[in-house]
């Protein structure tokens, strides 16, 4: 069961690192500003994502082998606190303070909401 458990995860992330790397270059190169908006939309999305899933299993309306491949898989490699972290050093060593504490506030917010928000959406379907 946990070979089978790693597969899935493996198999979910192996589409969620690509399209994170692909979605944030996408992204970033729209923006002519140092601040992380790439990381900041794939962690948002993500967290949506992750919600909707997790409010679809609480309910019970959600196969658990669906839940490992897009919960830890897809959205566990789409999803990136590394990045965030490191980018978020970079803008306060690089003397955007005020940058790097909006960073902070908006993935916290946004990501706790829209976390929040596939909940409710998943549970009330």
């Amino acid at each position: 069961m946990i070979a089978m458990t790693l597969l899935l995860v493996a198999l979910g992330a192996a589409v969620g690192a690509p399209l994170r790397y692909l979605a944030d270059r996408f992204i970033q190169a729209r923006h002519d500003t140092i601040f992380p908006w790439g990381t900041f939309a794939v962690n948002v999305a993500g967290s949506l994502i992750l919600g909707l899933v997790m409010g679809a299993a609480a309910a019970g309306s959600l196969d658990p082998m669906i839940v490992t491949v897009v919960g830890p898989g897809f959205c566990g490699a789409l999803t990136t606190y590394s990045t965030f972290g490191y980018e978020t050093l970079r803008l306060a060593e690089d003397g955007s303070r005020f940058l790097a504490a909006a960073n902070v506030a908006l993935n916290l917010l946004a990501g706790l909401g829209a976390a929040f928000i596939g909940v409710a959406i998943a549970v009330s379907l």
